[in-house]
């Protein structure tokens, strides 16, 4: 009887020793997992955050800009002295130079991170920008129908710039 008691304590000890180690080493892999969780979700969180700020900086740059080109129109209906609108014109070119390497800046960060509609949608921003501040070389050039080229452009800026809203805004809504 005594043998059978010890292989019975032996066994039961086995069994408590393996049963604590498959515990352990199932609250270590389920520690594991929620560790890879939490860090997948801090990440998606910190890429939202990222892609927000950035997506937020270009609109606000693109809006600085858009509020140049309006000024245009403001020169034409205010000033009725070609010379003094030709001024204010060039003066807002001006501006313009200063306030486009703000968006550049924008439009390299939006590229980088992503996701690809959005780089694309920030492209077609800086193109349309480069493509309203050509035309308004044009309009202190002289040019006739540089300032009916000049509205097109600044309209098609306005519309790129509402289409890179409602991607950022796509961007920002998926998963």
């Amino acid at each position: 009887m005594t043998d059978s008691t010890v292989w019975v304590a032996v066994l039961t000890g086995a069994t408590a020793v393996l049963a604590g180690w498959v515990t352990t080493l199932g609250n270590a892999r389920a520690a594991r997992v929620q560790a890879e969780a939490s860090a997948r979700v801090q990440h998606r969180d910190r890429l939202r955050e990222t892609r927000r700020a950035a997506y937020l900086d270009l609109m606000e740059q693109a809006h600085l800009t858009g509020q140049l080109y309006w000024r245009v129109g403001d020169a034409y209906t205010q000033l009725d002295d070609p010379d003094d609108r030709l001024t204010r014109v060039q003066e807002l070119r001006d501006e313009l130079r200063g306030a486009f390497d703000p968006l550049m800046r924008g439009v390299r960060v939006v590229v980088l991170e992503g996701p690809v509609r959005a780089a694309e949608a920030a492209t077609a921003l800086q193109q349309a920008a480069a493509q309203a501040n050509r035309a308004l070389w044009r309009v202190t050039c002289g040019d006739p129908g540089a300032r009916e080229r000049f509205e097109e452009a600044h309209a098609a800026f306005r519309h790129t710039l509402e289409r890179f809203i409602g991607t950022a805004r796509d961007a920002m809504s998926a998963p």
